[in-house]
């Protein structure tokens, strides 16, 4: 599993030089895993019009790919009774309807609903690529990535408060209903401040650290089994596996969990933007 895993980063530097995991000499002396193993700038899988097309962005592709594969096979041709692929993304769109976009916005959410679809399944595949063999890496890892979704759905909610208010959308992100004058003179500007612009930088960082922190975790610990069998013996190589494994199985539910919050967060700042000015 390590193996395949640090080879799917692209290898770390292991203290020759050289991008594998043991020495001229057969003994193991790679350094841990780093925050390098994200960066694909300098290593593109292939060149468009002199641009290097990297992993991440190939990834990205294959993404959406698949979610238009499998949702024109579930959708393509609806029967009255489903069953296979359409039984699974049915009951998929029901809880974006129903826990999502109708337990924040209500019925006025469901003009929404297939934007808190597609954005659902687009970050949970990008989270769960870290474990599709000969892959093994989460798109959202790269901040880029999650920086570019946070905008999209400031845009978004943006564009429905402007279209709902006008400009006394502002009133609605700046003036909280029942704060006394003096109080407004501090807490508006901090109020403005946050929902315009921390809203879309805390979206994408809390998903990007989560898939950045989790996978530099499982990295460092495979890593560590087959360093310390090397040098240690079955126990500590044991134990890094082990705690390997853990983490595995600890970051697949991470993974779901955090495109349920990033979907959540943006149902509720499409009921924040749609909701009466008070």
């Amino acid at each position: 599993m390590s193996l395949s895993l640090l080879a799917a980063e692209g290898g770390t530097d292991c203290g020759n030089g050289t991008p594998h995991l043991f020495g001229n000499n057969g003994g193991f002396s790679c350094v841990a895993p780093s925050s390098e193993d994200f960066d694909f700038s300098n290593r593109p899988w292939f060149h468009i019009a002199g641009y290097g097309v990297t992993k991440p962005v190939v990834l990205v592709a294959l993404i959406v790919v698949l979610m238009i594969g499998f949702f024109w096979a579930a959708f393509n041709k609806p029967k009255m009774v489903p069953r296979g692929v359409q039984n699974v993304a049915e009951v998929a769109y029901l809880f974006v309807r129903d826990r999502m976009a109708r337990d924040s916005m209500g019925k006025q959410g469901d003009r929404y609903v297939p934007f808190l679809f597609a954005l659902f399944f687009f970050v949970w595949l990008m989270n769960v690529m870290s474990f599709v063999p000969g892959i093994q890496f989460p798109v959202s890892s790269v901040y880029s990535f999650p920086l570019a979704l946070a905008l999209m759905v400031w845009l978004t909610y943006m564009f429905a408060g402007f279209q709902r208010h006008g400009l006394g959308y502002f009133k609605v992100l700046g003036v909280p209903s029942g704060v006394p004058l003096g109080i407004l003179l501090i807490l508006t500007p901090i109020e403005l401040l946050s929902n315009i612009f921390i809203r879309p930088f805390t979206l994408g960082i809390r998903l990007f650290a989560n898939m950045f922190a989790g996978h530099l975790l499982i990295a460092t610990f495979s890593a560590g089994a087959w360093y310390m069998f090397s040098v240690k013996g079955i126990v500590f190589s044991g134990a890094s596996f082990t705690m390997a494994i853990v983490m595995t199985g600890f970051e697949l539910f991470i993974q779901a969990l955090q495109a349920y919050i990033f979907v959540m967060l943006t149902a509720s700042y499409l009921a924040g933007a749609l909701e009466e000015a008070h």
